[in-house]
């Protein structure tokens, strides 16, 4: 006997809410822990996407009848292919491309939810209207939205005040549903640093000995032409200074250069800090950025990012505690402005998260004070004091002879803030950034390799202190 209909439907729903369901855990696994393996992820994701997609091909074949069906189906295939193509372009680390998708495919959702509402909203008013005919036309007016007869829409041109109430309240509840939908932990970023260990001791200098031997003289002692003679054997000996490792880069027991508390995945991220009122991205990305990242991962041997990033301060919120960045960096050459909103979060990025700021002068006396007037209000108890250079990011991994800078902007000396014990924020006052980029500011050698040398110790020093304290976290939680 063949199946009915009506169980043959049954069936279909029962499916596309199992494939339905499977892609929510794989989506929540994305936003929340992105635990699950990027096999797993990707099967899950595209499983939904093949089985809609299916559906709508095998729906589109049927008579004419089935279009709200099939429109149904293409609306769900769009909301599960959208997010497996900004996944998979984030897989691939094509961010730029990811953002555009993300950005135009919240556009299309929004529009594809506003032709539903708009339908769902125009059935509605149908039936308000066969009810009134039903019943009685003189029935008073309502006060439901949905009935075009209601009383605020007025006499005049009902049907379009409806329309435009309805494209306003929509609106605003998808910007509602949008800005929740950023809040919540679903939307948390997770900064997972390399797993490994290391020692916080300076790079060891060693000195190798090179015996150069010149050519040997034949002379004859009875000529009549007297010359000085030079020794049979002159042997000069030329010192080189070789820069090796004699300890492993981090911090930790673990093995290969990297930090406890860190994971096989895990890689040194560079985050530069976006802010309102002056030009946030001076020098950003392939210019300096990445030169400095790149030399990090050159210097100590730990896996880095292939590009550099950057985020808005109330983007910070997403990183939670334990999994947040051990430092951002921040500079510029104009104003800081900034809402009590935002010293807030930088305030807890620094307390409860454990960060750090790694501010560059770009190029003002007005930006040193503009930084100096930002931190009284981050951290109103703590005052800036000069960082000496036998402090230990001056020393570990590298030895820093002196403060190198392209220009002094803020004076001769770096400012550091610290609570309890700890530096929470670096301040160079001397254009470090332009030093690391492709020309190097015209700096000589000694500049420039100074200034990444004195970047990798910063680096370095934030990514270590986190991880003692992820180490300490977890002892007191056994």
């Amino acid at each position: 006997m063949l199946p009915s209909l009506s169980r043959i439907r049954s069936n279909i729903d029962t499916i596309t809410a199992s494939v339905l369901a499977v892609w929510m855990v794989a989506i929540a696994d994305w936003f929340l822990t992105k635990r699950l393996p990027a096999v797993v992820t990707a099967l899950f994701m595209l499983a939904a996407v093949g089985y809609l997609g299916r559906l709508a091909f095998q729906t589109s074949r049927q008579p004419i009848r089935a279009i709200r069906t099939l429109n149904l189906q293409l609306s769900a295939l769009f909301i599960v292919t959208w997010p497996f193509v900004v996944w998979v372009l984030d897989m691939l680390e094509l961010r730029e491309a990811s953002a555009i998708f993300a950005r135009w495919g919240t556009g299309g959702l929004f529009c594809i939810g506003l032709a539903w509402f708009v339908w769902g909203m125009e059935l509605a008013s149908q039936r308000f209207e066969r009810m009134r005919h039903q019943r009685d036309t003189n029935l008073p007016r309502s006060w439901h939205p949905l009935d075009v007869r209601a009383w605020y829409y007025g006499e005049r041109s009902p049907k379009l005040r409806q329309s435009l109430a309805g494209l306003l309240s929509y609106s605003l509840m998808f910007l509602f549903a949008l800005l929740l939908f950023s809040q919540l932990s679903g939307c948390q970023e997770l900064y997972e640093m390399p797993a490994g260990g290391g020692e916080q001791q300076t790079v060891a200098q060693t000195v190798k000995l090179q015996k150069i031997i010149k050519k040997k003289f034949v002379v004859n002692p009875f000529s009549a032409i007297l010359f000085k003679v030079p020794p049979i054997d002159e042997i000069k000996l030329q010192l080189t200074e070789i820069t090796k490792h004699a300890y492993t880069v981090g911090y930790g027991q673990g093995e290969g250069a990297g930090y406890a508390g860190g994971t096989k995945q895990g890689k040194v991220r560079f985050i530069r800090i976006e802010y309102a009122g002056g030009d946030w991205d001076q020098d950003f990305g392939v210019g300096s950025d990445l030169n400095m990242l790149m030399e990090y991962g050159l210097r100590t041997n730990q896996p880095v990012n292939s590009h550099t990033e950057s985020r808005t301060i109330e983007q910070l919120k997403n990183f939670p505690v334990g999994s947040s960045p051990p430092f951002v960096f921040m500079t510029g050459q104009g104003s800081i402005s900034l809402s009590s909103a935002q010293v807030k979060i930088l305030r807890e990025y620094l307390d409860e998260k454990h960060g750090m700021l790694f501010i560059d002068n770009g190029g003002s006396g007005h930006f040193h004070n503009q930084v100096l007037a930002m931190m009284r209000n981050v951290l109103p108890q703590v005052r800036p004091t000069p960082i000496p250079l036998d402090d230990i990011i001056h020393r570990v991994p590298f030895q820093i002879p002196f403060l190198p800078y392209v220009a002094p902007h803020g004076g001769k000396e770096a400012l550091g803030w610290r609570v309890d014990g700890r530096l929470v924020c670096y301040y160079h006052p001397g254009d470090i950034a332009d030093a690391w980029a492709d020309d190097h500011a015209g700096v000589p050698p000694e500049i420039w390799e100074a200034c990444y040398q004195l970047g990798t110790n910063v680096i370095n020093y934030a990514h270590a202190e986190y991880s003692k304290w992820l180490v300490s976290r977890g002892a007191a939680k056994k």
